[in-house]
């Protein structure tokens, strides 16, 4: 290999060092800032996330509902009360991908918290409707779905919330638990699994 080669071949792994670097860093800042959001620190939260949304706005978390870093920074702007970030964060998300019913529940309750309040309840409805279809066709597969949801407490919540008056001052306290307790879903069902196949291979050996 000349000179000019290895120059080339040097420059190439230091880019690849530098993207694998800056995936560590975006993971790592959507993990604290989730962690810190879920700790009633959303003003902590939308630091590490709006870093994390400046690096890589499209990274997702690697689980069932995908939930991507622009949800997360919205319902962390949504918590903070800073109405007019969290909506535009959250139409961003649904840009990316329309079929984030956790983002169109929060674009929903901040529609109704600044005064859209017939717009706001209907994407709270949409976003309630598309979160329980995801949780039946999750919980359907046979090998993980088993975890997620397993005794239909959240599902039946959500059907709850849904029969109730789309101007019910209850439906926006329920949504808002709603999308609080699928957060927590997420972490219960991967725990869940990990130690149940742990045991089960530690049980086979």
């Amino acid at each position: 290999m000349n000179s000019r080669n290895h120059l080339l071949a040097l420059a190439f792994a230091g880019l690849l060092l530098a993207q694998g670097c800056a995936g560590l860093s975006v993971g790592q800042d959507v993990v604290y800032g989730r962690n810190a959001l879920q700790s009633g620190r959303s003003n902590e939260a939308v630091v590490y996330l709006a870093r994390a949304a400046a690096q890589d706005p499209n990274y997702t978390l690697e689980n069932r509902l995908g939930e991507g870093v622009l949800t997360i920074l919205g319902r962390a702007y949504y918590e903070s009360g800073r109405d007019a970030e969290a909506r535009a964060t959250l139409e961003k998300a649904l840009a990316r991908d329309k079929e984030d019913h956790l983002a169109r529940l929060y674009l929903g309750l901040t529609l109704v918290r600044t005064g859209e309040r017939e717009r706001g309840a209907k994407e709270i409805q949409s976003g309630l409707r598309g979160i329980y279809d995801s949780l039946e066709y999750i919980a359907a597969d046979s090998y993980s779905g088993i975890y997620w949801d397993p005794n239909r407490i959240l599902r039946n919540d959500i059907k709850t919330t849904l029969a109730q008056k789309s101007d019910s001052p209850e439906l926006i306290a329920s949504a808002h638990h709603i999308g609080t307790l699928v957060d927590r879903e997420i972490d219960l069902a991967r725990r869940d699994e990990i130690n149940q196949r742990y045991n089960r291979n530690v049980d086979n050996n």
